[in-house]
């Protein structure tokens, strides 16, 4: 009975890894493809439904608007290059939904992202992404004084 148990144990365990390691790549490669200025493979990754929260206060956009104001910074060669310090992962129960979050070493210093993936046609794409700043709670009195400046 516990060698059973044991098995069933070990091979759960074997079926939810390597689904958080195709995901991390998953993620991985989005934000490669948006240093390498890679137009269609990081907007290839996203779902039409894909909707990006930016930093600033304004900045809510779906993919299609996201993607034509971007493209000519694409084509010039110049995007953005996020790189993951850490990642954690989270499941529905029926395995089809996997959200993250993320913290990031950008040029505005570390942000934090959450982001939500969806399998569409037995492939994982992204549908949602949330990207901050972070700003350390005893700094936030001078970046409230930056906020309220006209």
């Amino acid at each position: 009975m516990v060698f059973k148990i044991l098995v069933l144990f070990l091979g759960l365990s074997c079926i939810s890894e390597p689904k958080t390691t195709e995901l991390d790549g998953l993620v991985d490669q989005w934000h490669k493809a948006a240093a390498e200025a890679n137009f269609n493979a990081y907007f290839g990754f996203m779902d039409e439904s894909f909707v990006f929260i930016g930093t600033a206060p304004d900045e809510r956009w779906i993919k299609k608007d996201f993607a034509a104001y971007y493209k000519p910074h694409f084509d010039k060669g110049k995007a953005w290059d996020f790189k993951a310090k850490e990642r954690k992962w989270g499941f529905s129960k029926d395995g089809k939904t996997a959200w993250f979050d993320e913290v990031l070493d950008t040029w505005m210093k570390d942000c934090r992202a959450t982001g939500v993936l969806m399998l569409v046609d037995k492939q994982w794409k992204i549908v949602h992404y949330d990207l901050h700043v972070l700003i350390e709670n005893e700094k936030m009195d001078k970046f409230l004084e930056l906020r309220n400046e006209k």
